[in-house]
């Protein structure tokens, strides 16, 4: 049963880090973060005054199979404290299947996106120059087309209201170290290879994703954030996907053509969305999530 949806948390009894986009950070002490997922949308960067109802828990639900799926590629930042056992009582509504309690690491300056078929700003910027963030591709692709290996295009971690900017491996190396780099491009082929085959053999193609990582006091490459989710990725119906258009999809592919369609600037303040979309968003977000995990899990 859908729970009311939560836009903004309001824990008194933990320091407040931040409030990014989605979610809610509060710390735990010195060495590990308190993680809400709210039911808060962005789209072009931009947060939405409209909430996305069950959206927050499942991001959250989605990301923990993915970081217990993957934990043989690379560690992760989760830890075994229980959300519920770090705020008060009255406070554990909010945190209740929406929340991890995080390892604190320090965070790469990057956004580690890899993408299998060509869509989004890949498509726009292979379309004027036959590449994607310096990396040359045949000629004649498609819209929505398979690429012959999955390539990695990182681009730069944006504060709040900002974007992100698709950069090359070369400025990645210079902000992270060639090592560093080097070790992130062949962590995230590998995250996404076994992901995307997976999901396949669910009806879902993963067409491209961004993963997070940080470093432990070791100097550890961790895993961080989220993983996999209509969020951070483009999940498309492998039944329906023809390349040459966009093919349907389970995530905010589904509230951006509305947003196209409305004439929205793209900047804020962002414009309240329909029932309709609002709805339609939840929807294919539990979609994907049921594709996925099956047998299905009620929220």
């Amino acid at each position: 049963m859908s729970s009311p949806p939560l836009q903004t948390t309001s824990i008194a009894s933990l320091p407040l880090v931040a409030r990014g986009k989605v979610r809610d950070i509060y710390a735990v002490g010195d060495t590990h973060l308190l993680l809400v997922t709210t039911d808060r949308l962005s789209a072009f960067d931009v947060v939405f005054p409209t909430p996305i109802p069950d959206k927050g828990r499942i991001l959250n639900a989605m990301s923990l199979f993915w970081f217990n799926h993957l934990s043989a590629v690379v560690p992760n930042h989760l830890s075994d404290i229980d959300p519920e056992d770090v705020v008060l009582p009255e406070e554990r509504d909010q945190v209740r299947g929406r929340s991890v309690v995080a390892k604190k690491l320090y965070p790469l300056p990057v956004e580690a996106v890899v993408r299998g078929y060509l869509e989004g700003s890949g498509w726009k910027e292979y379309q004027t120059g036959g590449h994607v963030c310096g990396i040359s591709l045949p000629p004649g692709l498609k819209r929505a087309d398979r690429l012959p290996d999955a390539i990695f295009t990182p681009a730069t971690k944006a504060e709040l209201g900002a974007h992100d900017e698709n950069i090359t491996f070369e400025a990645m190396e210079e902000a992270l170290g060639g090592g560093m780099a080097r070790e992130v491009r062949s962590l995230s082929l590998t995250l996404y290879k076994a992901a995307a085959e997976y999901a396949l053999s669910r009806g879902i193609i993963i067409a491209d994703t961004k993963f997070e990582f940080g470093l432990d006091d070791e100097g550890q490459v961790t895993l961080m954030d989220e993983v996999l989710t209509p969020d951070s990725s483009r999940f498309w119906s492998a039944n329906s996907w023809k390349p040459g258009i966009s093919p349907d999809s389970f995530d905010k592919q589904f509230v951006r053509n509305w947003l196209e369609s409305t004439g929205w600037d793209k900047c804020p303040p962002a414009p309240v969305l329909p029932d309709e979309i609002a709805l339609g968003t939840a929807a294919r977000y539990l979609e994907a999530f049921d594709r996925l995990t099956r047998p299905a899990t009620t929220f």
